[in-house]
C-alpha cells in the first residue's frame, strides 16, 4: 500500500470516535449540502449507492434516509466499526479507493465525499479510474472537496496526536479526471466557506454514458 493511505489510515483509526462526535450533525446546519445530495439521490436510476471513503457513515446514513440502499467502504477499520455501530442496518466494508474489492458495473450511483482529498496527485487518476470501474451505465456519480493546489498538513487532528495530510483539489482538474475515465460530467458547484471552513468547496455530479 501506498505510504500516504498507511498514514491516512492510522489517523483515522486514532481519532474515529471523536471525529464521528464532532461531526454526526454537520448536515443539519448546510442545506446546499443536502440539497445536493437530494438531487444526486434523485438521478441514480435503481441499485446500490457506493459511499467510497464513507468514515463514520454520516453520509451513507442520510442517503439511506432518502430510500436509496447504500453500501459504506472505507480505509480505516476504525472508521467502519464506527459506522457499523451507528447504522446497523447498512453494510460497511473496509477498502481502498485505489483497489475497490467490488465486481464492475455494480452500482446505480457512488458518492465520494471529500474521500478523494486524502489521496495524493499522483494516485487520483488510479481511485477516480477504480470509482468508474464499479459504476453502472447510466450511473451517477458525486464527489465533494475542498478547492485549491496546496498540500495540508493537519497537526494533531481532532486533538489526538496523529499528522494528517489532506490535498486541496481543482474543479477542474477533477472534471478532467473524470472525463478520462469515461465519465461525463454534468453540474459544477463552488460555494464559499461557511462556518469553520477555510477554502471555497467544490461539488461535482457525473455519470457514466450508456
Amino acid at each position: 500500500m501506498h505510504p500516504a493511505l498507511d498514514t491516512a489510515r492510522a489517523a483515522y483509526d486514532a481519532v474515529a470516535e471523536d471525529y464521528a462526535a464532532l461531526l454526526r450533525d454537520e448536515l443539519a446546519g448546510k442545506p446546499l449540502d443536502r440539497a445536493l445530495l437530494g438531487a444526486f439521490a434523485e438521478q441514480v436510476a435503481g441499485g446500490p449507492v457506493l459511499d467510497a471513503g464513507c468514515g463514520p457513515g454520516r453520509i451513507a446514513g442520510h442517503l439511506a434516509s432518502l430510500g436509496l440502499e447504500v453500501v459504506g467502504v472505507d480505509l480505516s477499520p476504525g472508521m467502519v466499526a464506527v459506522a457499523r455501530r451507528a447504522h446497523p442496518a447498512l453494510r460497511f466494508e473496509v477498502g481502498s479507493l485505489t483497489a475497490l474489492d467490488l465486481p464492475d458495473a455494480s452500482f446505480g450511483g457512488l458518492v465520494a465525499w471529500y474521500s478523494l482529498i486524502h489521496l495524493p496527485p499522483e494516485l487520483l487518476p488510479a481511485a477516480i479510474a477504480e470509482l468508474a470501474r464499479v459504476l453502472r451505465p447510466g450511473g451517477t456519480l458525486m464527489t465533494a472537496f475542498q478547492v485549491g493546489d496546496a498540500k495540508v498538513r493537519l497537526d494533531r487532528p481532532y486533538g489526538h496526536d496523529v499528522e494528517l495530510d489532506t490535498y486541496r483539489l481543482r474543479p477542474e482538474g477533477v472534471a478532467a479526471l473524470l472525463a478520462d475515465a469515461g465519465l461525463v460530467v454534468t453540474s459544477r458547484t463552488v460555494r464559499e466557506p461557511a462556518a469553520w471552513e477555510r477554502t471555497p468547496q467544490a461539488y461535482l455530479l457525473a455519470h457514466r454514458p450508456g
